[in-house]
């Protein structure tokens, strides 16, 4: 079972605990969260304006914010950390984790980066626009199993290389 950040109390080494934060509100993925979550022993928040159901088990947490533009966006934006993890279909709120050195995926499996951010950004922009005027209508195509599947693979691959990482760092500085 890992702890959650604020019960650690450590100042003398510099570590860091990799978390998964989820945007949950609409998050189609969040029984394949947890599976990877279990595998690797690893911390979850899902961050919404509601409650929901959880399963109940310690390592999976529940923070509610307040109703209010993007109160779940800053929260998330707030407490992530280099090498965590946040799940969003919001390309905005991606753009801002990158920002502070984390790894954002998309529902679908699909990694936010530094090299495909820009564009994934004007892309929705285009699309808004397009929909506000009546050219396009109705949203993404349903959600199927191999986009679970792909989902899966994708945020293995995310921790796998996190933990890479962990490998070549210097050892008062880890990630766990």
């Amino acid at each position: 079972m890992k702890w959650p950040r604020d019960q650690i109390q450590d100042k003398s080494k510099d570590f860091h605990l990799l978390h998964i934060f989820v945007d949950a509100d609409a998050c189609p993925v969040k029984q394949e969260i947890y599976r990877v979550a279990n595998r690797y022993r690893l911390g979850v928040t899902l961050v919404t304006n509601s409650r929901m159901r959880l399963p109940k088990e310690p390592w999976i947490a529940l923070k509610i914010v307040e109703d209010g533009f993007d109160a779940a966006d800053d929260w998330i934006v707030k407490q992530v950390q280099p090498y965590d993890i946040v799940i969003t279909a919001d390309i905005l709120l991606a753009s801002r984790c990158l920002k502070k050195g984390a790894r954002t995926l998309g529902p679908s499996g699909n990694p936010f980066t530094e090299d495909n951010i820009g564009h994934a950004v004007a892309t929705r922009d285009l699309l808004s626009e397009l929909r506000s005027t009546g050219e396009i209508t109705g949203g993404p195509p349903p959600f199927k199993k191999r986009d679970r599947s792909r989902f899966l693979q994708k945020l293995d691959d995310a921790v796998q290389a996190i933990k890479r990482i962990d490998i070549e760092m210097e050892p008062d500085s880890k990630i766990i």
